[in-house]
């Protein structure tokens, strides 16, 4: 199963999340962005519907798939 780890970090004269090398937008306070980021990671857990899904590979190679709504991520907030 694939794990999406929300960690929470200072960030341009306030706090944010992160997801891998993406910030979210600037919060005030750590308690603000910690929030932001249990309820995205909660958002990740919510089932949606099972459809197609076509992506380009890093060698320009197209690939269609059927992603089921249903394989959701396990998340974690670090702070």
């Amino acid at each position: 199963m694939t794990k999406v780890v929300y960690e929470v970090v200072e960030h341009d004269g306030g706090w944010a999340y992160k997801v891998g090398d993406v910030l979210s937008e600037t919060y005030p306070t750590h308690k603000m962005a910690h929030e932001a980021a249990a309820a995205a990671a909660q958002r990740q857990q919510v089932a949606g519907k099972t459809d197609g899904i076509e992506y380009e590979d890093s060698r320009g190679k197209w690939h269609q798939e059927l992603a089921p709504g249903n394989d959701r991520p396990e998340t974690e907030i670090e702070d």
